[in-house]
């Protein structure tokens, strides 16, 4: 495990260092960093000293208000929380690859490849929600895994108190406890768990008099059931366009994808310069999840055909198809590419097994596997500048848009 160890805290320290860059909020920050101030001061969100109508639940926001409280309300102080949880992805995405590859070589391939990839870096250094929702989501899987079914309800609690498309991981993971293992108490205790903590997670809404419809029915249950519903409408009904939208048949080869900052700043030694935050996964990395993607759904279609149940191909596959299908149903919603973080861990579990089967079948292609990490380890370090907001001049900039969707 000493590797695995090792590649974590690097992927701690990458995200980490010179966090406080770019300086003041970029993107989203803008509304879940105002959320955070507001938790710490009423309990809930407010406008003006008034009730504020928000759209996503609290837990994530009420992490981000633990690391202002703990550290400042400065750039780092908002973004440490999602660091640190971006560097546990790393190290429980290694954790499940060892429960389901029986083998520490495949979980340290696992933390690598994770630790190299472009798009885990950018949200573990953006005070957004979804990182949080990856966190809770392989938490929660890493749980069931073990047969701890109190901390599996909990973390999905968690996962849908962060983001609410932790739903499709809820349904799918609880189907396949109950297909594997036909105890139906025990998914119903499993789902009135997690439905508990993720009421309890509004705890802040239920103690203020300033919460979004706190009275608007004869009482709070009613109350919040009734904001949710508006919640739903406005998640429904959102098709503004926007120049980021990317259609989820992009995502895999990251076709389109979100730009959270740029800035023409002065002093990096040329006549133009450009300091870009690209949220942007390593795209040699995400080439190679594509194909193995493609393998992956040829694995467990054989699978299921021959009756069969392998962990090692089927949480991979449930990964994604959880993270990923469900929006392929919502082509008039405005949607970005950055959603595709949480099932990234998925995707890399799935270029592991790729490799594994790889090696088994002939293991002179070790070789052939060490050489694609080194590939993707110089991709990533040559996408780097916009990962993390480096400014460079104009040239060096344009030279990585490899595509022109990426400007």
């Amino acid at each position: 495990m000493f590797p695995t160890l090792a590649i974590t805290f690097l992927a701690f320290f990458l995200r980490i260092f010179n966090l406080s860059t770019p300086k003041g909020l970029v993107f989203d920050e803008i509304y879940y960093v105002d959320g955070a101030r507001d938790y710490l001061k009423h309990g809930v969100e407010v406008t003006n000293g008034a009730a504020e109508f928000v759209v996503h639940p609290p837990v994530g926001k009420w992490l981000i208000a633990a690391g202002i409280k703990l550290f400042g309300d400065h750039e780092f102080g908002w973004r440490i929380a999602v660091a640190i949880a971006g560097t546990l992805t790393v190290y429980l995405t290694a954790r499940i690859a060892k429960r389901i590859f029986h083998e520490n070589h495949w979980a340290t391939l696992a933390a690598l490849l994770m630790a190299l990839d472009g798009l885990n870096l950018v949200m573990s250094r953006t005070a957004l929600l979804d990182i949080f929702l990856t966190l809770f989501v392989l938490l929660s899987v890493n749980s069931w895994l073990k047969g701890n079914y109190l901390s599996f309800a909990v973390y999905l609690g968690l996962a849908m108190g962060s983001k609410w498309s932790a739903l499709y991981f809820i349904l799918v993971f609880l189907l396949l406890e109950y297909i594997l293992n036909r105890n139906l108490i025990r998914v119903i205790r499993v789902g009135f768990t997690s439905i508990g903590v993720y009421i309890l997670s509004w705890f802040g809404w239920f103690a203020s008099s300033l919460g979004w419809d706190r009275d608007a029915k004869s009482n709070p249950i009613f109350s919040l059931i009734y904001y949710h519903k508006e919640m739903l409408g406005f998640h429904t009904s959102l098709t503004e366009n926007h120049s980021y939208q990317a259609n989820p048949w992009s995502w895999i080869v990251m076709g389109r994808p979100t730009s959270f900052f740029y800035e023409s700043p002065k002093g990096c030694g040329t006549k133009s310069c450009a300091q870009e935050v690209l949220a942007l996964g390593t795209p040699i990395l995400w080439w190679i999840g594509a194909i193995a993607l493609i393998f992956l759904i040829g694995i467990n279609l054989h699978n299921f055909a021959m009756r069969e149940v392998e962990l090692s191909s089927l949480i991979p596959f449930l990964g994604i198809l959880a993270g990923y299908i469900p929006w392929f149903f919502f082509q008039e919603r405005t949607v970005f590419t950055f959603y595709a973080i949480v099932f990234q861990p998925f995707l890399i579990l799935a270029i592991v097994l790729l490799a594994k089967i790889a090696y088994e079948y002939d293991e002179r292609l070790k070789n052939l596997i060490l050489v694609t990490v080194i590939v993707v380890a110089i991709n990533f370090i040559y996408f780097y500048p916009i990962f993390t907001g480096v400014s460079t001049s104009y040239d060096e900039w344009y030279s990585r848009m490899w595509w022109s969707s990426w400007i």
